[in-house]
């Protein structure tokens, strides 16, 4: 059985793997700049971690839509929640 450090440490690969793919630094972080350009296009004023709630709320719908197990979209909405999170605390916290 899994428990949820498992999907913690799961987690983790993840992101180190899309970082190096993505970045080449092992962090990948496009949410500011999808931000960006999401506002340019439309005049909002959204911020990288409102990407990552939009994104993990993606994640969530296509897992509750369909009665059918797909851990992929379990590891993609935990990692976006802690992308979320860091991104929040970046903000409210720029030191």
């Amino acid at each position: 059985m899994k428990t949820s450090t498992d999907f913690l440490n799961d987690c983790v690969k993840v992101q180190e793997e899309r970082g190096a793919e993505y970045e080449g630094n092992g962090k990948e972080r496009s949410f500011d700049k999808v931000a960006n350009v999401f506002n340019e296009k439309t005049g909002y004023n959204l911020k990288g971690f409102h990407i990552a709630l939009i994104l993990q709320d993606l994640k969530d719908v296509r897992m509750f839509s369909s009665d059918r197990y797909h851990e992929d979209s379990l590891l993609d909405s935990i990692s976006y929640a802690s992308i979320k999170a860091e991104l929040v605390h970046t903000y409210y916290n720029p030191k």
